[in-house]
């Protein structure tokens, strides 16, 4: 039966009431994660040392995703994201405490980073998993940019209130406040109800399965379906892009710019992600019938973003490529979002999320570590330091300090179109909707009002 059947609010309006919780809970944790690598930045002097804590997360992330995934799948989206927030609340009580007696160390921040990343791997797949479950089908696609809109927006706040904020209250202010959002995180969770089935209707749940059969349960099962293994493909792709560009991206503007204007660059970026994510939350678009065509224009607009911003030394021009270049990824996500919501089963949807995260995530951090070791030892020697010594690359990327990381970037636009049109051609990804019914709209939306149902009249009696 449902747990927490006390719980008042369901439906889209249960959904808002979870979103505005971790709406909160999302800002306040950008603010405070963007706050740390400074402060562990002008406490060590070490590129090194900021490096590491933006580098570390991905590990624990990529391993713990398919047994979270299987965990979520077992215990259901609420208990999940009790878990997550509940535990991500103790760690920066914890954090809050070594701070305020005076007692943090910087190593200390290594083992946060850590138990944050292996935490939030619980809390994304559990809540794109309970998104299906408590909105009706022609609401997913708003409630996926109501979620894309809270991350954005916790991306704009980051750096801007991080910065106002460490002059204000100081790191322990920060850290503390960040605790304390956790509570609204958890107030929401206790207001909504998140169906969830019983163990003996799911497909392949049984006591007597491991967490770790469930997670190669959940492995096959997106290997069955060629379509969605297409789309995941696509989602490396772009995450790959945005590894490689998010490295190369402020060595490139402080070529030529100050850092006032490395900032402008950035927040347009943001914003493009806040604007894309506002109009996916109100008109829910594209359609059904239009949604990888939409999603592959996203992705070749995504190339030639990248290709654009190594155009000319010019701030206008790559502030407008970093807005759409961050724009065409929230449209690839939300639409890959909606598309994995409504074929994938429900007691498999927090299995498969997680995998799909893994697996797209992966190539970011791989982006990460070429972008630096191609562009230091390769690019840059190559096109000339100070100034391009061939005309041709001259009259392709323009002249000046720093166009090495404008023709690896051209590059990387070429490359990464390329590969959205050699996987676009995929016919299991274009007859997705045809191989693939929408689960939502068949089995579980019946299950869901059932158990929904059977709740609301133990609750009358």
């Amino acid at each position: 039966m449902i747990r927490g059947r006390e719980a008042p609010f369901s439906g889209f309006r249960g959904f808002t009431i979870l979103w505005a919780g971790q709406f909160i809970s999302l800002a306040a944790s950008a603010v405070s994660s963007f706050a740390l690598g400074v402060y562990c930045y002008l406490e060590t002097d070490s590129v090194t040392t900021l490096a590491v804590l933006y580098a570390l997360p991905f590990v624990p992330f990529l391993i713990v995703s398919p047994f979270a995934g299987a965990l979520v799948d077992r215990w259901g989206s609420k208990r999940a994201l009790l878990i997550s927030n509940g535990g991500c609340m103790l760690v920066a009580l914890g954090m809050a405490v070594l701070l305020v007696t005076d007692t943090f160390a910087i190593w200390q921040v290594y083992f946060v980073v850590v138990l944050m990343s292996a935490l939030r791997a619980l809390d994304l797949p559990a809540f794109e998993a309970a998104l299906p479950l408590m909105v009706p089908q022609r609401d997913v696609g708003r409630a996926t940019g109501m979620r894309l809109l809270a991350v954005a927006t916790g991306s704009v706040l980051g750096p801007v209130l991080a910065g106002i904020l460490l002059l204000a209250v100081g790191i322990q202010g920060i850290v503390v406040g960040d605790c304390l959002s956790f509570l609204f995180a958890l107030a929401g969770l206790a207001l909504v109800r998140i169906p969830r089935l019983p163990l003996a209707e799911t497909a392949t749940g049984h006591a007597a399965l491991s967490v770790r059969q469930d997670a190669v349960a959940g492995w096959r099962h997106l290997t069955a379906r060629p379509g969605l293994l297409s789309l995941t493909a696509l989602l490396g792709v772009m995450s790959f892009g945005i590894g490689f560009g998010e490295l190369v991206l402020p060595p490139l503007v402080l070529a030529f710019s100050t850092p006032d204007g490395l900032g402008v660059v950035l927040t347009l970026g943001a914003l493009g992600m806040v604007v894309v994510s506002g109009a996916i939350s109100v008109w829910a678009w594209p359609r059904r019938e239009r949604r990888i065509g939409g999603l592959l224009a996203a992705l070749f607009l995504f190339a030639f973003a990248l290709a654009l911003a190594s155009l000319r030394p010019n701030l206008a021009v790559l502030a407008v490529a970093t807005f759409l270049f961050m724009g065409c990824a929230t449209i690839v996500t939300g639409i890959a979002q909606t598309i994995w919501q409504s074929k994938v089963e429900p007691h498999m949807l927090g299995r498969t999320v997680a995998l799909r995260n893994a697996i797209a995530l992966a190539p970011q951090l791989v982006g990460n570590l070429l972008a630096g070791l191609l562009c230091v030892h390769v690019a840059v020697p190559l096109v000339g330091e100070d100034e391009v010594r061939s005309e041709t690359v001259a009259l392709l990327v323009g002249d000046g300090p720093g166009r090495g990381y404008a023709l690896a970037l051209t590059v990387l636009g070429v490359l990464t179109a390329l590969a959205v049109a050699w996987i676009g051609r995929s016919p299991r990804l274009r007859r997705i909707d045809e191989e693939l019914p929408d689960v939502i709209a068949a089995d579980w939306a019946a299950v869901s009002h059932r158990l929904l149902h059977e709740s609301e009249t133990e609750d009358q009696n």
